[in-house]
């Protein structure tokens, strides 16, 4: 393999290039893995961001948040709105920080990540986030890709998620180019679409339509809990984030590409959220437990209908294209060797099979098992936040010639103690689930689920001060 000074400027003799020629060729497969991507190899611009993280979220999985702020935490439609709003703007927020680092470093956003955990401690959020992402949110988005497909052209279930994982694998094989240019085509259609969905939505929606009498924890329960729901559904991006923008010139904007990729995140979640809230409120409503897919039908006319399921297999698509390869990409950050030049590819292959076993056998009750999924994944990624940013702000955005990426004698114990005390100290005491219920919210149900919250805040500050006790850390030392 070759070494990063053989092909460019400023960065150590030891970290890995990316193997091969690759460019800006869209029907190739990209080569390599989590390897650095070198200045001949980067191209793109940072305003192509804002449909790259348009696409994956225009697609029912995002309008479903929406849908249990009102239907399951009971929250009245403008309660949930806002909420949905705070929520997004929060994970948006760190999104476009995260995204804004990938054009300085070139490496994966959870290759960043082993500096803050060590090379080995970051196995437990690498893998984690491979759980999330190449399993957990794979299975989600084909369940309601492949029951719009079925809803549309009357395909057996089986069948119609088999066509729908093809595709995803497919695009996801090829790598980063055709995953952009996937997102950014599909946009047009989707964009489109959506919005004259929304349009029905909103037309018919009872916008006055007041919280549940039977909500748990009330109004305010009903607030926090919609508002971590949106914060991990938006949240949920930010481990993918330096991933699709590491190709980008170093000297491209950081702040432009921070903000057209927050953006993305934030306007396609918020609005499609809140269309969610009011789609539970149409008129003569009966939810529609077993395809909540098919709810969208009582807002709108066949012909519209029929074109929104195919937008919603399109949208689900364009969501697991991502997910497939960031999944592959924080397994590979594992360290586990696989001697290929594709094995980037053989892995995103892996994790698409993987995942349609998962959306086949474990995922039927959509309704039932998405919000718990959803505050789940704030719960590590809340932590996980916490160490990351405050380790960058300790070095100052500092990491040397970031061969701290991928020395595999570099160990920072106190980024894994800090995500581990701090989140199991945050779920203990915060949640509120039906698994289970924490102390306090036990006490005082109006409270909700600030779970993610005390998790960030927990790990941040017990990372800032492991830190600052640790003597002869790369904090320390850093000019």
């Amino acid at each position: 393999m070759s070494t990063a000074t053989d092909r460019t400027e400023g960065v150590g003799a030891a970290v890995p290039v990316r193997e091969g020629l690759y460019g800006e060729r869209v029907v190739a497969v990209e080569p390599g893995g989590v390897e650095y991507i070198p200045a001949g190899e980067r191209h793109g611009r940072p305003r192509h961001l804002f449909r790259t993280w348009m696409s994956p979220n225009l697609e029912f999985a995002t309008v479903f948040v929406g849908c249990i702020g009102v239907y399951v935490f009971g929250g009245s439609f403008w309660e949930v709105a806002a909420a949905a709003t705070v929520g997004t703007a929060l994970g948006a927020l760190t999104h476009a920080v995260l995204s804004s680092w990938g054009p300085r470093f070139g490496v994966p956003q959870m290759v960043q990540g082993r500096a803050a955990f060590g090379f080995y401690g970051n196995a437990l959020p690498a893998g984690l986030m491979s759980a999330t992402a190449g399993i957990g949110w794979f299975a989600v988005n084909s369940l309601s890709a492949s029951l719009a497909l079925s809803a549309l052209v009357g395909f057996a279930y089986p069948v119609s998620l088999v066509i729908i994982v093809a595709i995803q694998i497919a695009i996801a094989f090829f790598g980063h180019n055709l995953v952009q240019r996937w997102e950014r085509y599909a946009f047009i259609p989707l964009a489109i679409v959506f919005a004259l969905a929304c349009g029905f939505i909103f037309a018919h929606a009872n916008l006055a339509y007041g919280p549940s009498p039977h909500a748990s924890g009330g109004q305010i329960g009903a607030f926090i809990l919609t508002a971590a729901a949106a914060f991990g559904y938006a949240c949920g991006w930010n481990p993918y984030a330096s991933d699709y923008t590491r190709y980008l010139p170093a000297s491209c904007s950081r702040l432009m590409t921070g903000i057209w990729a927050g953006l993305g995140v934030f306007v396609s979640c918020t609005v499609l959220e809140v269309a969610g809230a009011a789609l539970v409120t149409v008129a003569g409503t009966k939810w529609i437990g077993t395809n909540p897919t098919a709810q969208l039908h009582l807002a709108m006319p066949q012909a519209m209908y029929d074109v929104t399921l195919l937008c919603i297999a399109l949208g689900g698509i364009s969501a697991n294209a991502l997910n497939i390869y960031s999944g592959s990409m924080s397994f590979l950050t594992l360290g586990i060797n696989i001697p290929s030049h594709l094995r980037r590819a053989i892995v995103a292959l892996g994790f698409g099979l993987v995942g349609f076993v998962v959306a086949y056998t474990g995922l039927h009750d959509l309704g039932g098992k998405y919000e718990d999924f959803l505050l789940v994944i704030s719960y590590w990624i809340g932590p996980w936040l916490g160490v990351i940013l405050v380790d960058y702000l300790l070095r100052r955005g500092r990491f040397g010639d970031e061969t701290i990426f991928y020395d595999r004698g570099h160990q920072n114990w106190a980024g894994p103690i800090a995500l581990v005390v701090g989140g199991v100290l945050a779920v203990y005491l915060f949640s509120n689930q039906a698994l289970y219920t924490g102390p306090l919210p036990n006490r005082v149900p109006q409270i909700g689920d600030l779970t993610f919250l005390a998790g960030f805040v927990l790990a941040a500050l017990i990372y800032y001060f492991l830190r600052r006790q640790s003597t002869g850390s790369r904090v320390q030392s850093s000019p």
